[in-house]
């Protein structure tokens, strides 16, 4: 399927990478935390952080049932906490062109997981 960009070539999904500290919670557990998330300010849509994968705690996940399709992002899938009801994060596994960036990175719904910017000390520490 076709991106929406081909019927709406001026709309607008702004990425960029950002240096600061980015770390997402759920009940005081550390689900993702990295310094070099991806901030998304899509058009009509809030801000969004995205973690790069490898920056995600996947042994506190598991796939949720189900997928979307976004017109400007391409199809999500999702992301629930272990043995929870509800997804709490996203990603595009095949991102089309216009956001490919977005390949390999997870975000997640601020609504249900915490989500602090600026974090002063990283609480899991990366190998150099």
């Amino acid at each position: 399927m076709d991106s929406g960009y081909v019927d709406w070539p001026d709309y607008r999904v702004d990425v960029s990478r950002v240096r600061n500290v980015v770390r997402a919670t759920l009940d005081g557990m550390v689900l993702a935390e990295s310094a070099t998330a991806l901030l998304v300010a899509e058009q009509d849509h809030g801000i969004v952080f995205y973690f790069p994968a490898a920056d995600v705690r996947f042994d506190l996940l598991e796939a949720a049932v189900g997928t979307s399709r976004c017109p400007f992002k391409g199809e999500a899938r999702y992301w629930r906490e272990i043995d929870g009801s509800e997804p709490i994060a996203w990603e595009y596994p095949d991102p089309y062109p216009e956001v490919a960036i977005l390949h390999g990175h997870l975000a997640f719904y601020q609504n249900r997981v915490s989500v602090q910017v600026g974090v002063a000390t990283p609480a899991v520490q990366r190998p150099s």
